[in-house]
């Protein structure tokens, strides 16, 4: 995070308040795995979605008797308080004029909660903008553009990892590599100019096997990888397939990208199987689902599949086979779905501050 917030001092004793909207985002190549600070073992690769985010409105009020998150819509008993109560101990660490507030949350979701879509990463991104957005506020200081959005990165981070590609649009990368000079384990960074322009647009239509709370969280995934036999090789393969998404996505490469994102997203699945405990999360429709897709593309429709820790199968396609791959999913895929839940999302234009 930028060093220079942690040195400003409060200008402004009145009532404040900042308000972001912020996505969610799908990652092909996934984050599993993690050091301590909540560093990545391995870089990933996302895009933000437009239609599944989060708006986040703080108000800030000058209290040192009742200093801290008094609650979240007005719930002082949010299950989501306790998620957040360490971060906000990193906030006042990383920003410590925010110390000697008092912090109203109000915040809701376009997206129902374990719906395949990741409501961590919108909801800490929007967190960590609203509170840098005070911070300028109360300190009468402003970042640039690019200093913002990394700080904004490297703070929601640390309350969720997935949640540091969210604050940008399009497609971003998270982890130190080689492949890109500016590349960190702290922010994520904008790709987007290295990206064809057949997959500027891509859509993410999520087949909804199950809107359970999933039984296998990300966190304790992660701690798991810690010990796991094959970590050392899953770092490897990593950092090949992203070598491989690069080369498909500045080349236009829909074979290649399909591939990939597929051997990704059954390898995070085998990871998850041979853990310790070896749970399966993947459901009899699940299988169903890839096998179907899998077959589509061969017989020529341009679809693949990725899929997170969870049994929901996110379809992705790029504009150009928007009303094939819509009318295959109506057709053939979504009586597969119990009740026939689908979720049509496409690439976002990340973070949005409302005024």
């Amino acid at each position: 995070m930028n060093n220079t917030i942690s040195k400003w001092k409060a200008q402004s004793q009145e009532e404040t308040f900042a308000i972001w909207k912020s996505p969610s985002n799908i990652a092909l190549l996934k984050y599993w795995g993690k050091r301590e600070g909540q560093l990545p073992v391995n870089p990933s690769l996302s895009f933000s979605l437009s239609e599944a985010y989060t708006i986040t409105k703080i108000t800030a009020t000058p209290d040192k008797l009742n200093a801290g998150i008094t609650g979240i819509n007005n719930n002082t008993e949010h299950p989501f308080l306790q998620k957040i109560k360490p971060f906000w101990q990193t906030v006042i660490k990383e920003i410590p004029l925010l110390k000697d507030y008092r912090i109203a949350i109000e915040t809701e979701n376009t997206f129902p909660h374990s719906a395949g879509i990741a409501s961590s990463a919108s909801g800490f991104s929007a967190l960590a903008l609203c509170f840098i957005s005070l911070a300028e506020k109360i300190s009468g200081n402003q970042l640039s553009e690019q200093e913002f959005l990394q700080s904004a990165s490297a703070l929601s981070r640390q309350g969720s990892g997935s949640a540091c590609r969210s604050v940008y649009g399009g497609f971003t990368v998270w982890g130190e590599t080689h492949l890109w000079k500016n590349s960190s384990d702290i922010y994520a960074i904008d790709i987007n100019e290295d990206i064809h322009f057949d997959f500027k647009q891509l859509h993410d239509a999520i087949l909804l096997i199950s809107s359970k709370e999933k039984s296998l969280s990300s966190s304790k995934g992660h701690i798991l990888m810690n010990n796991h036999p094959y970590a050392a090789g899953r770092i490897l393969q990593a950092n090949q397939h992203l070598e491989l998404f690069r080369k498909a996505l500045s080349e236009g490469d829909f074979d290649l990208l399909s591939e990939t994102s597929e051997a990704e997203a059954l390898s995070l699945h085998a990871l998850i199987m041979s853990s310790a405990g070896g749970e399966i999360l993947l459901q009899p429709q699940s299988i169903e689902l890839i096998n179907r897709i899998r077959l589509a593309r061969k017989n020529g429709l341009k679809i693949f599949f990725t899929i997170d820790a969870g049994p929901n199968i996110h379809l992705i396609y790029p504009e150009s086979e928007k009303i094939n791959a819509e009318l295959y999913i109506r057709n053939e895929l979504q009586d597969i779905c119990p009740a026939e839940k689908i979720i049509f999302d496409k690439t976002g234009k990340g973070a949005t501050k409302i005024h």
